[in-house]
């Protein structure tokens, strides 16, 4: 399934943007990254690389208890994509498989930061990590609070993209409306 090289692309640039803010666990990449709550200019007044962590699930919204339970269900949800696209691949137009792989995507990338980044740099274990969150659009930040990565960009373009195909191609097998006078 050629369209998964876009789910690959997704996480390879996730984790590299995550890792050069947070900097490298591993002593045979040594890489300073950006202290907690760090914000360095990247396009004028409008965007910042801005280094937080959210410990919660989407949104930052955090339910004790809830974390292995949401990480679980991100994996699931993983393999049910990936099911999906290969059972249905001669079914699916490109836009379709193209907006699956970029949720896909975004899931594993966001996954990855839960379920091993508290292993990897030794804050927390297993299943309890947290998702790296950097790219801090002024407005949306002074207005809402948010600050974002790469896997949630990519999940919520699959996702825009793929409701406005659907609703297109229900479009199309819709009957059309014919007005009289």
């Amino acid at each position: 399934m050629a369209v998964l090289w876009i789910t690959l692309g997704v996480v390879l640039f996730d984790q590299t943007t995550k890792l050069m803010v947070k900097g490298s666990p591993w002593p045979i990449l040594p890489f300073q990254g950006l202290q907690y709550g760090q914000s360095v200019p990247f396009i004028d007044d409008i965007v910042r690389i801005t280094y937080i962590e959210n410990p919660g699930i989407a949104f930052g919204i955090n339910i004790p208890g809830f974390k292995v339970v949401f990480a679980l269900f991100s994996i699931v949800a993983s393999v049910a994509i990936l099911l999906y696209l290969k059972r249905n691949l001669l079914r699916l137009r490109i836009g379709e498989r193209i907006a699956l792989a970029l949720i896909l995507g975004g899931a594993v990338g966001n996954l990855i930061d839960r379920v091993f980044y508290g292993v990897f740099f030794h804050e927390q274990p297993l299943f309890f990590g947290r998702v790296v969150d950097l790219v801090d659009i002024v407005f949306l930040h002074k207005w809402f609070g948010y600050i974002f990565n790469v896997a949630d960009s990519s999940v919520t373009i699959g996702v825009a993209l793929l409701a406005v195909l659907v609703m297109r191609r229900k479009a199309a097998h819709l009957p059309s409306l014919q007005i009289s006078n």
